[in-house]
């Protein structure tokens, strides 16, 4: 009698495994929420909730205390929009270099998580909201603003600036500033000094913000050619400049108090963040001197103080007429 292999047994009692299903979501392609997220990704909604925050505090401003619950959801779905759709369009442009940049890769386009007409038709349709909404729930003039800040935001910066001069950021810059423009028309339906002030403080307070991220990410931007000051200019030349910027931002800034005949809690807060900004400013500048370079200068400090040092002087701005 012949000895069987158990073995051999084992190989040919049962049938070969039959290929395994994928599985549901590789059968079916993305879910509805990763489509949703990718779309609000192109958005930036970091960069959305800055400019809402120099928005809402001068609609306070200009109504002397607190404006209509109306306008401002009005203005800031408006804003929303507007900015959402000039980010969008952004990113359009970009995924070349935004596929290439470590701080950028994994945005929607460079992942391929949407297609770049998809998001082109994306974002002009949140341009053409934006305008519509604006000009029906608020006023033309707030509308016609924020057109301004998209066009100039996408052509301007985006398309010329940016990768063509090392004043890319001072100049495209002025986009970000049109909300304190369009938060004051939209309750007084024309301009007044109060929100130039307020615009002149956002534009001097964009270069140190933007330039001490580009310290960090000098190596990002050096790799794709993009000319920020700290690709083309050495760390100490770059502090000089942010420490420039700041003490015009923190003088440009305490304006407001005589300009807008604020009461004490604005400039008391102006006064004091602006020294803690400078602070910062001048400890960057000596970072530098040490030869310091990169992730050593720390230029994170700065870039994280800036964005709480803007939203704490509009905070105070819109407390301010509350208390008089």
């Amino acid at each position: 009698m012949t000895a069987v292999d158990p073995r051999a047994a084992a190989r040919t009692s049962y049938p070969a495994p039959l290929p395994t299903d994928p599985a549901p979501h590789e059968a079916s392609g993305p879910s509805v929420r990763d489509v949703i997220k990718a779309y609000v990704g192109l958005t930036k909604p970091r960069i959305i909730e800055l400019l809402l925050i120099t928005t809402v505090p001068v609609m306070f401003l200009a109504a002397g205390g607190v404006p209509g619950l109306g306008v401002v959801a009005a203005t800031l779905l408006g804003g929303i929009l507007a900015s959402g759709s000039a980010n969008t369009i952004n990113c359009v442009l970009d995924r070349d270099i935004d596929e290439q940049m470590r701080r950028t890769r994994r945005r929607p386009l460079p992942r391929h998580a949407v297609s770049p007409r998809s998001a082109t038709i994306f974002g002009v349709v949140l341009g053409v909201l934006a305008t519509i909404e604006l000009g029906l729930l608020v006023n033309w003039l707030s509308a016609g603003l924020a057109l301004a800040a998209n066009l100039f935001y996408v052509f301007g910066y985006t398309m010329v600036l940016k990768r063509r001069t090392v004043q890319n950021i001072v100049w495209g810059g002025i986009a970000g500033c049109f909300p304190t423009l369009i938060g004051w028309t939209a309750v007084t339906n024309e301009l007044a000094w109060t929100p130039i002030v307020l615009f002149g403080v956002v534009f001097f307070w964009t270069p140190p913000h933007t330039w001490s991220l580009a310290m960090r990410y000098r190596e990002d931007y050096a790799s794709v050619d993009v000319p920020m000051l700290p690709v083309v200019a050495t760390p100490v030349a770059t502090a000089r400049q942010i420490v420039a910027y700041s003490v015009v931002m923190v003088i440009t800034s305490i304006a407001l108090w005589p300009v807008a005949d604020t009461g004490f809690v604005y400039p008391l807060a102006a006064v004091a963040l602006g020294v803690v900004f400078l602070r910062e400013a001048f400890a960057l500048l000596a970072r530098a001197h040490t030869g310091a370079e990169g992730a050593a200068l720390r230029p994170m400090r700065l870039f994280h103080f800036s964005n709480i040092y803007l939203a704490l002087l509009f905070i105070a701005a819109a407390i301010d007429p509350l208390v008089r």
